[in-house]
């Protein structure tokens, strides 16, 4: 495995860390920024590490009383473990969003910043302090936007669907979720996205994970692989079903809000509404109770 990997992008601001399947993207405002960005590149040396070493148990259901070692590995067992009971799902559906607040959060043990956010491929973890607020750009077919403020409890999102970096059991397009951190969006995101689905649709095309991946969490269950041609009725009913996952997770207060997309269709769940840009969407967090990792 090479080495950990970290510079600065051409515009000066952002730091780039990189390291095997991690890829993230940081930047922060204010007068300590490279304090903020070497505290994340000291954290950074070992979490790719650590995590490999608990993998075999991180890539098994998720069990409220396993003790993992790894701080990142414990907030991703905190995020998923809400789902479990009724569910099928393991740690590894938090592990981006997971290293997204682990980072955010060494910088923050370090030093003061007004305002900075660790993206890790889409799954974003936000800090803000004073006034500050942060608009950043939904990844989905739709385009669209959020906005978090300093006195929002919402600190995280996330995106998942079946043509992302990730296998899923759905057919979404995309999934956007708004949660109080990046872990919880992303368990989330990923769940919604494997309901949004019509089981034994002739149009959709399914693999076994493991033909895919050897390794997979999702060991031989069939992940969505195509999804053709779909009359609206179907779309429909297959958003419909989505969208009561996530309301669910709403009324248990695990997430804020929810963007679903699938073949130019759309539904919203919680915190988000239109605004008067056509076919934008923007998400502001309200009501959503703060978690602790």
């Amino acid at each position: 495995m090479h080495a950990p990997q970290s510079s600065l992008l051409t515009d000066g601001r952002r730091l780039h860390l990189h390291h095997g399947p991690i890829d993230l993207i940081i930047e922060v405002w204010g007068q300590n920024r490279a304090d903020a960005y070497a505290a994340a590149t000291r954290r950074f040396q070992t979490i790719l590490q650590e995590l490999v070493d608990e993998l075999p148990t991180l890539r098994t259901k998720v069990n409220a009383t396993t003790a993992f070692e790894s701080p990142t590995a414990r907030r991703m067992q905190y995020a998923v473990t809400p789902y479990a009971a009724n569910i099928f799902v393991t740690p590894m559906a938090a592990v981006a969003g997971a290293v997204a607040d682990e980072i955010l959060a060494a910088m923050v043990g370090a030093t003061t910043f007004d305002k900075g956010y660790v993206n890790n491929g889409g799954d974003t973890a936000f800090h803000l302090e004073g006034d500050a607020h942060i608009d950043a750009l939904i990844a989905a077919p739709i385009p669209g936007h959020i906005r978090i403020a300093e006195n929002d409890p919402c600190r995280g999102v996330a995106t998942s669907g079946w043509k992302g970096r990730s296998h899923s059991l759905g057919i979404a397009d995309s999934i956007s979720v708004v949660a109080s951190n990046a872990a919880a969006a992303d368990v989330a995101a990923t769940l919604i996205a494997n309901a949004v689905n019509l089981p034994g649709h002739p149009a959709i095309t399914r693999t076994p994970a493991s033909d895919l991946s050897p390794d997979s969490d999702l060991s031989n269950r069939p992940v969505t692989t195509d999804v053709g041609h779909l009359p609206k009725i179907d779309v429909d009913a297959a958003l419909d079903a989505g969208a009561e996952f996530a309301q669910g997770a709403l009324n248990a207060d695990r997430i804020a809000g929810a963007f679903l997309t699938l073949k130019s269709h759309s539904r919203h769940v919680g915190v988000a509404d239109q605004i008067a840009f056509p076919e934008r969407i923007f998400f502001q967090c309200l009501t959503l109770p703060s978690e602790k990792p």
